[in-house]
C-alpha cells in the first residue's frame, strides 16, 4: 500500500496541450502585444482614438475587432462536437462494432435489475471503439435506471497521466463526487492512500445503488518501482475485493480498457483471481468502415463544403495506422479548421494532407509522453541507436546493450533482453516503430531490426522531457551508442 503521495503527482502534459493550434483563431500573445504597442505609439499621448478612428488611420485591428469579425464569418463546421473522438454519439453513428456492442450491452445490462454486472476487459489497438461503446452503453443504462429509481453511476478515469495508486484512487473519488454532485472530503496530497479509499467507498455507498468504474488506458498506471505488482494490478485487486469485504455496499463493476493485449499477464495472481473479467476484443477498422464512420459524422459540416475526396483520403490515412477511428476523425476536423483559417469556402484534399502532417507529429509526441518509464527506456535506447545509423534502423541486440546502460545510469529495474524486445514490439501498436527479423550471417545470429516511423531525434527530444531521462548525459549516451554500433558484427 502506498503511504503518502509525492506533491508532483498528476504532473504531465495533457493531450490538449500536445496538439498545436487546434482551436486558435486569433493572433498570438506576442502579436497582440505588438499590435497594442503599435497602436499606442502612433497616437498622441493626450488622446485615445476610437475604434473608428483607428480603422480610418489604417492601423491594425484590435483583438476584439478580429474576434467579432471571425464570429460573423460563415464557418465550415456546424457541429464541432461530432468531430470530437471522445464525444458520445448516438447508436446509429457507431459503425463496424455490432458484435462488441452486443457483448458489452448484454453483460452490463444486469445493472438494470439492481444487480452487479460482471467485470470486463476490453482490449485492442487505439481508436477501435472501446471507450466509445462503453460510454454509449453506460449512458443508456443510466437513462433507464433513472426511470426505475435505481441510482446508477459511471465513474470514468483515463490512467495515462496518473503516476501512483494514491493519485488514481483520489481521481476515482473525485469523478464519483462529480457524478453524484457532492464534494470530496479529503485532500489530494498529504494523506494516506487508505483515507482516499475510504472516501471513495463513502461517496459510492451514499450516492449509488450500482456503479461501473471505467479504467481507460489502465496499463499506463504503473506506479512506484519499489512495489512488487504494478499499480494497475493493486487497483484492480482493491476494487474487485471491496464488495466481498463489505467496503462497498453498492453493486460495482470494473471495466478495464487497454491497448496492450497482454496487459493481463502483468496482473498479479491475487488480483487476477478477484477480477476475473469477461474479455471483449476490438480489432482494427478497415478503410471502408472508417469511411462509414466519417460519413455518419459528415453533418458536422455545413452542406456541400466537403470535396468528395476528403473522406476517402482521411480514411485511407487512418487505415495505414492500424485502423484508428480517432485519427480519421481528427484528420477531418483539423482539415476543416485549416480551411476555415485560410478563408477557403470548401475543405479540399490539400487540407487533409496538411492535416495529416500536423496530426501525425502531434500524435507521436502524445504517445511518447504517455508511456511507462520502462517503455521510455526501451524506446530511448533504440531511438538513440537508430539516430547513429545511416538508414535510421536499430538492431535489438545493440538497443538492449544501450538499454542496460540507461537503466544503470538512472538506477532503474533492468529487464531481460526478451522483455526489452517484447516492449519494443508493443510500440508497433502505437505505430511508432516497425520491425523485421534479420540475420547478418552465421556469426551474428538472428535479431530484430527496428525502423522508426518518425525521425529518431524527434522521439529522443520528447523523451528527454522526462526528468529521469533528462539526468542522463546526451554526449555520454551518444558515445556508448557509437561504441556499440562499431561492435556490431
Amino acid at each position: 500500500m502506498d503511504d503518502f503521495e509525492d506533491p508532483r503527482d498528476g504532473a504531465g502534459t495533457s493531450k490538449d496541450e500536445a496538439r498545436v493550434s487546434k482551436d486558435g483563431v486569433g493572433p498570438s500573445k506576442d502579436e497582440a502585444t505588438e499590435q497594442a504597442s503599435s497602436s499606442s505609439d502612433s497616437t498622441a499621448p493626450e488622446t485615445t482614438p476610437s475604434a473608428t478612428d483607428s480603422a480610418t488611420a489604417g492601423e491594425s485591428q484590435s483583438i476584439e475587432d478580429m474576434l467579432l469579425e471571425f464570429d460573423q464569418q460563415e464557418g465550415l463546421i456546424r457541429d464541432r462536437s461530432l468531430l470530437d473522438p471522445n464525444h458520445i454519439v448516438s447508436e446509429d453513428r457507431i459503425v463496424g462494432r455490432d458484435e462488441q456492442l452486443q457483448e458489452v450491452t448484454k453483460m452490463l445490462r444486469v445493472a438494470l435489475g439492481d444487480n452487479r454486472p460482471p467485470n470486463l476487459f476490453l482490449y485492442g489497438p487505439s481508436g477501435t471503439g472501446k471507450s466509445l461503446i462503453t460510454k454509449a452503453v453506460c449512458k443508456n443504462i443510466s437513462k433507464i435506471c433513472e426511470t426505475r429509481d435505481i441510482r446508477f453511476g459511471t465513474i470514468e478515469v483515463n490512467c495515462q497521466d496518473l503516476d501512483t495508486l494514491g493519485v488514481a484512487v483520489y481521481e476515482l473519488a473525485s469523478r464519483a463526487a462529480d457524478e453524484a454532485a457532492v464534494e470530496v472530503q479529503v485532500p489530494k496530497h498529504g494523506v494516506a492512500t487508505k483515507e482516499k479509499w475510504d472516501e471513495l467507498y463513502r461517496i459510492v455507498n451514499e450516492n449509488f445503488d450500482s456503479a461501473v468504474f471505467v479504467l481507460d488506458e489502465l496499463d499506463m498506471l504503473v506506479g512506484r518501482r519499489d512495489k512488487q505488482d504494478p499499480a494497475f494490478s493493486r487497483l484492480l485487486y482493491q476494487l474487485s475485493r471491496a464488495g466481498a469485504n463489505n467496503d462497498l455496499t453498492a453493486h460495482v463493476s470494473v471495466v478495464a480498457i487497454s491497448n496492450d493485449t497482454k496487459m493481463m499477464e502483468s496482473v498479479g495472481s491475487r488480483a487476477l483471481s478477484s477480477f476475473t473479467p469477461e474479455d471483449v476484443h476490438f480489432d482494427d477498422y478497415d478503410a471502408n468502415q472508417l469511411q462509414s464512420i466519417l460519413r455518419r459524422r459528415r453533418d458536422a459540416f455545413y452542406d456541400d463544403v466537403l470535396d468528395e475526396d476528403v473522406i476517402p483520403l482521411a480514411a485511407a490515412f487512418a487505415a495505414q495506422t492500424h485502423g484508428d477511428a480517432r485519427k480519421a476523425i481528427d484528420l477531418v476536423r483539423v482539415a476543416g479548421e485549416l480551411a476555415e483559417r485560410e478563408g477557403d469556402e470548401r475543405v479540399r484534399e490539400e487540407h487533409v494532407r496538411e492535416a495529416q502532417d500536423k496530426v501525425e507529429k502531434n500524435r507521436v509526441l502524445e504517445v511518447v509522453r504517455g508511456i511507462s518509464t520502462q517503455k521510455k527506456l526501451c524506446l530511448y535506447a533504440t531511438a538513440a541507436v537508430a539516430s547513429e545509423t545511416d538508414d535510421e534502423s536499430a538492431r535489438s541486440t545493440t538497443g538492449y546493450r544501450v538499454y542496460q546502460f540507461l537503466t544503470d545510469a538512472i538506477d532503474a529495474e533492468q529487464y531481460h533482453q526478451e522483455t526489452y524486445v517484447n516492449k519494443m514490439k508493443e510500440m508497433t501498436t502505437y505505430s511508432l516503430v516497425d520491425f523485421e527479423r534479420r540475420s547478418h550471417g552465421p556469426s551474428s545470429g538472428m535479431f530484430l531490426e527496428f525502423q522508426f516511423g518518425e525521425r529518431p531525434e524527434t522521439i529522443l527530444e520528447t523523451l528527454r522531457e522526462d526528468s529521469r531521462l533528462e539526468m542522463v548525459s546526451v554526449d555520454e549516451v551518444s558515445s556508448v551508442v557509437k561504441a556499440q554500433v562499431r561492435n556490431e558484427t
